[in-house]
């Protein structure tokens, strides 16, 4: 990733909640105790709501186009693309408390790469795009480990 739009990498970001929701589905057909399944069931659902909000960007009527097309350039100082392409590729097995560590791992990293962006951003629109983005994904954490907490206290 060195030069890009930024909605190329939210085309990416939306991608990696679908690897994500796939990832947690196919854990969740193999899970062998119902509590883990719901956890894993409710992780893929959460996935595939970020993905549609994601790509719901492309159609907002509040017209982010300018920020969308913008252009960046980015150094290889920039770790968490690859470290997010690796999480996605591992399998969730194991129990609740694993599920959510990868959850929160992977919500971690991707506030920490919003976060990057809003720095590095030329423009205050798209500083205020990615610090949206990374706020919305810390609330994610919180709303993500309430409901965990929650089930596991079923």
């Amino acid at each position: 990733m060195r030069y890009n739009q930024v909605k190329d990498l939210v085309e990416w970001a939306a991608g990696f909640h679908t690897r994500m929701a796939r990832q947690y589905g196919e854990a969740a057909e193999n899970a062998d105790n119902e509590r883990l399944k719901m956890a894993l069931d409710y992780l893929a659902s959460r996935e595939l709501q970020m993905k549609t909000g994601l790509e719901d960007l492309f159609h907002d009527s509040t017209d982010q186009s300018e920020v969308l097309e913008t252009w960046f350039d980015e150094s290889g100082e920039f770790p968490e693309p690859p470290e997010l392409d690796r999480l996605a590729e591992q399998s969730v097995t194991g129990s609740i408390d694993d599920a959510m560590e990868t959850a929160t791992t992977a919500h971690q990293r991707l506030q920490a790469m919003y976060e990057h962006r809003a720095l590095r951003a030329r423009i205050k629109p798209e500083a205020e795009f990615f610090d949206s983005l990374a706020e919305g994904h810390n609330a994610e954490i919180r709303k993500m480990v309430a409901s965990i907490e929650e089930l596991k206290g079923l």
